[in-house]
């Protein structure tokens, strides 16, 4: 992807999908990259919503389920995403920023034996939900259930993204639960923000998790068992993996060195059966 006339572009130059929102303020100078959550249940839903004038809110990218991108507010201009908002000494980072706001529910509640979101009070199969603290969260919080991410958001989010911090030279990529904690959750836990950070800056010392196999297990070419397994699986246990993205129980992992005279395995695991590396 390309940045052309602050829209974004396929590499061929073409243009992606682009609805102009009548939230948008003055000029700026990005510097940093804010993901979200919609908290929504569709793409489309939050696309209608900050082309509303009712809305007064709005985001420069939509991230679909399917990693469908549309553009709303130009990347020159302020898009209204983060609200009151501080980074170091920084405020209203609406000024500083560009935003992109992801389809997912976000967090969920158990009702009735489902979870359900408590905002559209839609229900999530347990394959599509996380469960786990978030990071902002006091010590002894319970966890709760959290929509799960798509692999194909993932991979949308990384070719904007670099293709955003390349043309703007950005300093950092946050969530929305970093510039303002306590009144925001997004975009959670089930977001591998640390890994996406790491890939889009270089920076050496944000390291994906590494994790170790518990029992033999197969590495997939997608997320869910009816994948092909890929060459050099089932992988023995003790082996080193790093988590890259999570979509549910399924999670994208990269096998540290050869395996069964194999390297480079890159592919989906589920994560019964691993178990983290200490330190």
């Amino acid at each position: 992807m390309r940045i052309r006339n602050h829209r974004l572009a396929r590499d061929d130059g073409s243009a992606l999908a682009y609805l102009a929102s009548p939230h948008a303020g003055a000029g700026i100078l990005p510097r940093f990259l804010v993901l979200h959550y919609t908290a929504g249940s569709s793409a489309a839903g939050t696309v209608s919503w900050f082309c509303s004038p009712a809305s007064h809110v709005s985001a420069h990218l939509v991230i679909a389920r399917d990693g469908t991108i549309t553009q709303m507010v130009p990347f020159n201009r302020e898009a209204w995403h983060a609200g009151q908002s501080r980074w170091g000494s920084l405020s209203g980072l609406n000024r500083h920023s560009i935003g992109i706001e992801l389809d997912n529910a976000g967090c969920l509640i158990r009702s009735g034996g489902k979870w359900v979101s408590p905002l559209t009070r839609r229900s999530y199969p347990d394959s599509d939900v996380t469960v786990a603290a978030h990071k902002n969260d006091p010590p002894g919080t319970p966890p709760c259930g959290w929509h799960a991410y798509t692999p194909e958001q993932i991979e949308a989010t990384l070719k904007c993204g670099m293709a955003l911090v390349n043309h703007y030279g950005l300093a950092d990529v946050l969530g929305h639960d970093d510039i303002a904690p306590g009144r925001k959750r997004d975009p959670g836990p089930d977001f591998p923000l640390d890994s996406v950070r790491a890939r889009l800056l270089g920076r050496g010392d944000d390291h994906p998790e590494r994790y170790r196999t518990t029992a033999r297990l197969y590495v997939r070419s997608g997320a869910g068992p009816d994948f092909a397994a890929l060459p050099g699986t089932p992988l023995p246990p003790g082996t080193e993996v790093e988590v890259l993205a999570k979509h549910g129980l399924w999670w994208q992992v990269d096998v540290v060195g050869e395996v069964n005279g194999v390297m480079d395995i890159v592919g989906w695991s589920h994560s019964k059966y691993l178990e983290i590396i200490d330190g």
